[in-house]
């Protein structure tokens, strides 16, 4: 057959080729459709590749074969794919890395999925009890396997055979040979709810701010067309309750609907309030559960099993073949930013380009919008729906600043509690309440000085102060995970040992210092070091929402949406840490972390109050977010955002450079600013080349420049024509991060 007649396939690659590659398409495989995943030769060994577009001829003269099509159906719908397609280019990421997010490992690898042994007769059930009868004296635990088998209807797992019988396998693998008994290996998915027990609710009645946003929502999805709405509501104003009353209204117009959380510590309390409303097939997705795991929960997907997928960033990327609704719930959390790997993509605005291409509506909700969110809702790109009162008799907590330089004063120290703080702690405990501690640094100390030379103890690979863990006895780093156990009795650089002196408070030792203070109230821990093991925080949340804890002492993670009708006190132990941060979100994510911790105080009967330990009482963003006032806080930050040309005003792309050599990273940054200097117009800002705001991490030295501009199209553009024409030193990594969410990590 002539290459001019034969189909032809572009494919992209998953092992790591940037480029689309052109392949020759057997005749015998018929059933090859855009988005198939695909065997390929590929540097003399076979490849895994994603069928992007189908056509007659290709420029290349001599092509490689496609081998074989690995599975019947395309793992990747239409809409998927297309999606993929416009994330590649937006992001500047080669598009097999694009696919490689969406889809399982076990698809992307040649891995085994492992598949359970059932055991099932061979033979009419009538010819088995002769059988049975003829080896009762000769084999008897041949016989008794196949009397367990005669009382079963259909197939039982091997193991669970040889359990009940209580026989090793050589008496079965005998009655096999004999073609008695057969074996098959059949792949079964475990769904993660199976089994789960929970109650049926009823839908709540609305209140007038609920009902109005509800009404906007539905008239949208009346209209079968893309849409967004920002669903603007102050903490505890009851967003949750039109989420389920809204999926509720999409199923019944036969559509499906994907639910995304910033962290799996919320999947909890969102799974048992969607099962016991819903009575409908629930999937998760997180980056948690196992590889077999998501597997499973990918494939019931696909199967159509499910109508509602719920989960954290990488769960918008499930096959739901009719999307009707996707909801971003706390839209404005950091967490749904991917940065630490390519794609740079944020999820809150991939999943509006996936509301788009399904012809879906996209709810974004938060009680701090981010002022990207914010600022499309104001200009009508979004419809703006607001909630400003809490629902049936909860109220807003009381909030009191309390300037900690006056507590430092009194101990003549640094204070870890005001006095204010001790007594309302004593007060909760004694009238059954509960209160939540927060502090965003986990461990004990957050470094370690020598008082005689200066000399701080720091990481060799990152050149970052070591934080002590009590608990395990260990300096170590939270950036590379290096540590020295037991920790130095002696400064490395003047030899003296009287002189080392452990300064900073963490997590860890506000709880040690609370037990100090009051033995008899129980406290629960809930930081990066005591959620390591795999469903510590369903267990956690669970723990202190039945009341077996009477104080919450964590990390960032007991801020976001959790709710616990008996906390009725909340306290933001230092909340200077983020403004102290030179980045140009340190004031936006201030007031977001100070309100969000705020918000879990006084949701159920109970009022609430919240107090707020700072050293800078006075500071505007303080203040607005004890008060409750996001829109002057708004007018304020996108003054500032306009004077310095930072987004919303513009868009921004911060490409960086990190490398074992310091100097080399520095020439090829300067070499990559060149050339995109030369690609771009004047309309856009680049940024002198400087060190990062960590300049060395896993001994890596980082350097990055910024690129400011309108529009985002010129600059991907840009960086893929770099990508494609140019090389640089493999020993310098180039990030690209279009829409960081900071300048300074």
């Amino acid at each position: 057959m002539d290459q001019t007649e034969a189909h032809v396939v572009t494919i992209a690659s998953l092992d790591g080729v940037p480029k689309l590659l052109d392949y020759r398409l057997p005749s015998e495989l018929t059933t090859i459709k855009e988005g198939s995943l695909v065997l390929v030769p590929l540097r003399n060994k076979p490849c895994r590749g994603v069928v992007i577009t189908i056509k007659n001829s290709s420029p290349v003269r001599h092509l490689l074969t496609v081998k074989n099509i690995l599975e019947a159906e395309p793992p990747l719908p239409p809409d998927l794919l297309k999606l993929a397609i416009w994330m590649s280019r937006y992001y500047a990421t080669p598009l097999g890395d694009i696919l490689k997010g969406l889809l399982p490992s076990q698809l992307r690898v040649d891995r085994q999925i492992k598949k359970e042994i059932f055991v099932s007769p061979a033979k009419p059930k009538y010819l088995l009890r002769k059988a049975t009868a003829l080896l009762r004296e000769k084999c008897p635990l041949q016989a008794r396997l196949l009397d367990e088998i005669l009382m079963r209807k259909g197939k039982i797992l091997k193991n669970e055979l040889l359990s009940n019988v209580g026989v090793s396998s050589g008496p079965l693998e005998s009655l096999i040979k004999k073609k008695l008994l057969k074996i098959e290996h059949i792949e079964i998915n475990h769904p993660l709810l199976e089994g789960q027990e929970y109650f049926k609710t009823e839908p709540k009645t609305l209140n007038p701010d609920q009902q109005r946003a509800f009404e906007s929502i539905i008239q949208s999805l009346d209209k079968r067309s893309f849409a967004v709405h920002l669903l603007f509501g102050i903490t505890g104003s009851g967003k949750t309750e039109i989420y389920l009353q809204t999926i509720w209204e999409v199923l019944k117009r036969g559509k499906q609907a994907i639910f995304l959380v910033p962290e799996i510590s919320l999947t909890t309390q969102t799974i048992e309030k969607f099962r016991s409303r819903m009575g409908e097939k629930i999937a998760i997705l997180h980056h948690r559960l196992s590889s077999r795991e998501k597997y499973d929960e990918w494939q019931r997907i696909k199967k159509g099993e499910v109508k509602i997928v719920i989960g954290a960033r990488s769960a918008l990327f499930c096959p739901l073949n009719n999307v009707g609704l996707i909801i971003v719930d706390e839209e404005h959390d950091a967490a749904y930013k991917q940065s630490e790997k390519s794609p740079s993509y944020h999820a809150r605005d991939v999943a509006v380009m996936r509301g788009k291409v399904n012809e879906a509506v996209v709810i974004l909700g938060s009680a701090t919008p981010s002022l990207e969110s914010y600022t499309n809702a104001l200009i009508g790109k979004y419809h703006l729906n607001r909630l400003d009162q809490r629902v049936s008799s909860a109220t807003l907590p009381q909030v009191k600043i309390i300037d900690m330089k006056k507590e430092n004063e009194k101990v003549k120290g640094i204070a870890l509690f005001s006095d204010l703080l001790l007594e309302k702690i004593q007060d909760r405990f004694r009238k059954g309440e509960q209160t939540i501690l927060f502090l965003n640094r986990r461990g004990y100390h957050t470094s370690l000085l020598c008082l005689k030379c200066s000399h701080l103890f720091s990481c060799p690979h990152c050149e970052r102060a070591l934080t002590f863990h009590l608990g395990d006895k260990i300096l170590a780093c939270h950036l590379c995970g290096y540590h020295l156990s037991p920790p130095p009795k002696e400064c490395p650089s003047c030899r003296t040992t009287e002189t080392l002196k452990y300064r900073g408070r963490g997590t860890e030792q506000v709880e040690r210092a609370l037990h100090a203070i009051f033995p008899e109230i129980r406290t629960l821990r809930i930081d990066g070091d005591t959620t390591r093991q795999k469903g510590s925080h369903d267990r956690f949340f669970r723990n202190f929402s039945t009341g077996k804890s009477d104080v919450l002492i964590g990390t960032q993670m007991i801020t976001k949406g959790l709710h616990f009708p008996m906390v009725t006190l909340v306290a933001i132990l230092n909340c200077d840490l983020a403004l102290q941060i030179p980045d140009f979100r340190s004031s936006e994510t201030t007031f977001q972390l100070i309100t969000q911790v705020s918000g879990r105080s006084g949701r159920g009967e109970l009022p609430g109050e919240v107090l707020i330990q700072t050293q800078m009482p006075d500071n505007p963003t303080i203040q607005f977010a004890a008060a409750g006032k996001f829109e002057p806080f708004y007018q304020a930050e996108i003054e500032s955002r306009t004077l310095f040309e930072f987004p919303p005003i513009l868009h921004l792309t911060k490409i960086s450079f990190s490398a074992e050599d310091p100097k080399l990273a520095i020439e090829v940054g300067h070499l990559y600013r060149k050339e995109l200097i030369a690609l771009l117009s004047q309309d856009f800002t680049i940024t002198a080349l400087q060190p990062a705001g960590y300049p060395k991490i896993k001994d890596l030295f980082r350097f990055s420049f910024l690129v400011k501009g309108k529009k985002i199209y010129p600059i991907s553009d840009g960086v893929i024509k770099i990508r494609e024409t140019k090389s640089f030193s493999k020993k310098v990594k180039i990030s690209v991060d279009i829409d960081p969410l900071s300048t300074f990590f």
